[in-house]
């Protein structure tokens, strides 16, 4: 499986989220300081509206 940094990850290099693009229903995610820990898999359209949620501001901390 190809893995890619979430563009929306930490810029400090310490903690990142990585994507991979490899399936068209499912979106794989991982925590990058842990490659052979769990998985969690969204289903495609999930992933993409949490993006955008994300991209628009409309979450909060």
């Amino acid at each position: 499986m190809n893995w890619r940094k979430s563009s929306y990850s930490n810029p400090d290099g310490g903690a990142y989220v990585e994507v991979s693009d490899d399936h068209t229903a499912l979106v794989p995610v991982r925590d990058s300081k842990t490659p052979h820990g769990p998985v969690l898999l969204f289903p495609t359209d999930g992933w993409s509206t949490f993006v955008t949620a994300v991209k628009e501001g409309r979450l909060s901390n």
